[in-house]
């Protein structure tokens, strides 16, 4: 099994992944935890996380016959972090979270898992295994903690101390007894830099996430209007937010990818509001053609465009323009938020106004 567990590795390595561990399949403290979460009401509108019952925290019932997990690592950070920090609150551009700019990673990873699968079957025959890729019950950060990948950090992402936190995680469930990984050990600290910069408070306590507030959640996730007491702090973000990474010191260590399917796309890096805010349906769905991002629809994209339009600090013609057009819509979800949006920046130049009026 250990000479089998180095093969594995060997052919993990050459189909590029970046990182590669083994579990066993007890993750009862992780369960206890994620109850406690729901039952806190945390999760806000995922209900398919309340879901499968235990099948989350024990493999061998989602899967029977499960024996050990097979976790591996692929880098995703397609800039280096610092283009990524000057993005943030931008006058007039939109900022979309790096792991969305190039191909979706469910396209990429997954096949690579299948193929790790078959090289295992040609070196030992068949045997019984299921890939996954941020799909299904699957405790993907634990499962990967107790795999030595790395430890799940106060934001609740993995981090890795040679690494930092920029990648993708997946898994082959295995009937195989093969030899399992040391656990990676926290090293936070006493930090709260992830705390202390989240733009809506949603790290209401170390390694304690209130989906409801979180800017990847409401951007991604929620599919109803956005709370207005948090809109604001979404600023520019029209999909996903990296701020607890972008600003974590772990991430002084993180690489670029070597995988060029995750560079951006369509410029996605450096779109402007107006412009993104200026595609009909049939153009965003063939620019997003084979995007994480086609998921969550044009609709739920335009709405998150109205806040970033309405936050957007430049007093260009064009994103009064492009809101007044959202005001419009025939939905009503981005209706309103196109509204708010012409509140807002009409509040804005209000204050402008008078920071910049001279005192008598």
């Amino acid at each position: 099994m250990n000479e089998l567990r180095r093969a594995i590795q060997r052919a993990a390595e050459d189909l590029g992944f970046d990182a590669f561990g083994i579990c066993d399949v007890d993750l009862a403290a992780a369960g206890e935890r994620l109850q406690q979460w729901l039952d806190a009401q945390h999760h806000g509108t995922m209900s398919w996380m309340a879901r499968h019952g235990a099948k989350r925290w024990q493999p061998d019932t989602l899967v029977p016959g499960t024996l050990k997990v097979i976790t591996v690592r692929l880098d995703y950070l397609p800039e280096p972090m610092d283009e990524a920090i000057q993005l943030l609150d931008h006058p007039s551009r939109a900022y979309v979270s790096r792991y969305a700019l190039g191909r979706d990673y469910h396209k990429i990873m997954r096949p690579r898992l299948q193929r790790l699968a078959q090289t295992i079957e040609r070196q030992i025959g068949a045997f019984g295994y299921r890939a996954f890729v941020d799909s299904a019950p699957v405790m993907e950060k634990p499962l990967a903690q107790k795999a030595g990948l790395g430890w799940i950090g106060k934001h609740t992402n993995l981090i890795d101390k040679d690494s930092g936190s920029w990648f993708f995680l997946g898994e082959l469930y295995t009937d195989l007894d093969l030899p399992i990984d040391d656990a990676a050990t926290d090293h936070c600290g006493s930090c709260r830099a992830c705390i202390d910069v989240c733009p809506t408070d949603a790290i209401i306590a170390p390694y304690q996430l209130d989906a409801r507030r979180c800017i990847s959640y409401l951007t991604i996730e929620h599919d109803g209007p956005i709370p207005e007491g948090l809109r604001e702090g979404i600023g520019n973000r029209i999909y996903g937010c990296d701020d607890c990474q972008l600003f974590c010191p772990w991430n002084k260590f993180a690489q670029l990818t070597r995988e060029p399917d995750f560079a951006p796309r369509h410029e996605l890096d450096r779109a402007t509001l107006a412009e993104l805010a200026d595609q009909d349906e049939q153009t965003w769905l063939q620019s997003m053609e084979g995007s994480a991002i086609r998921r969550i629809g044009y609709a739920r994209w335009q709405r998150n465009l109205a806040v970033a339009l309405g936050n957007a600090t430049d007093p260009a013609r064009s994103i009064d323009e492009a809101l007044a057009k959202l005001a419009q819509c025939e939905d009503e979800l981005v209706a309103e938020h196109a509204r708010w949006g012409q509140q807002q920046r009409t509040k804005t130049r209000k204050s402008t106004l008078e920071h910049n009026r001279p005192e008598t």
